[in-house]
């Protein structure tokens, strides 16, 4: 990686595995990162990157290499998630927790893990009232790698631009119609 004209931030951010998983007590990546380049936080609360990460952000923020922080988790590298189809019940509760929608289904309908997607950040799984969702073991041709991880971070933009949009436009909405109701409340 090419980090000459990247900012701090920018390249603590490439170091990260982008799973999106909160183990380090942010909502994703990319505020971790930041977080780290303000100096608010340690560069050892990545359980997916392991030591591999902590080292590598070593080298990039000066801080001294130290031990995964095992409050945030034990270091290894993503699994994957499975649907046990038989128990799902379609309720749809795994859509939205899905940083990176590698689920496929809609509502009353069984879901489905995307395999070659999964980030393995297992947020889906404590919202499952039936616990059909299971943990697995990450087969050698899905390994997270750079690719995955780029495209994990790709996807993770795009669903965090498209929920802000929904609810900026039904807070416009809102407002309009609110609005509206005050306007038509001096006719009555």
């Amino acid at each position: 990686m090419d980090y000459s004209s990247k900012s701090l931030k920018e390249k603590i951010n490439d170091v990260l595995p982008q799973t999106h998983c909160q183990k380090c007590g942010f909502e994703s990546c990319r505020p971790y990162a930041n977080a780290i380049s303000m100096g608010k936080a340690d560069i050892n609360r990545c359980p997916p990157g392991g030591k591999n990460v902590v080292i590598k952000l070593s080298r990039i923020t000066g801080k001294s290499v130290k031990e995964i922080d095992l409050q945030c988790g034990r270091p290894e590298p993503p699994k994957l998630v499975s649907i046990k189809e038989s128990i799902c019940i379609g309720c749809g509760l795994c859509l939205p927790a899905c940083p990176i929608d590698a689920i496929a289904g809609a509502r009353k309908f069984m879901h489905s893990i995307i395999r070659d997607e999964c980030s393995g950040c297992n947020l889906c799984l404590n919202v499952c009232p039936v616990d059909c969702i299971v943990i697995v073991e990450r087969p050698r041709d899905l390994s997270w790698d750079e690719q995955k991880k780029e495209k994990s971070k790709q996807k993770f933009a795009v669903k965090k631009s498209r929920l802000f949009k929904k609810n900026n436009s039904s807070d416009f909405r809102n407002s309009i119609v609110d609005s509206l109701k005050k306007d038509l409340s001096k006719f009555k």
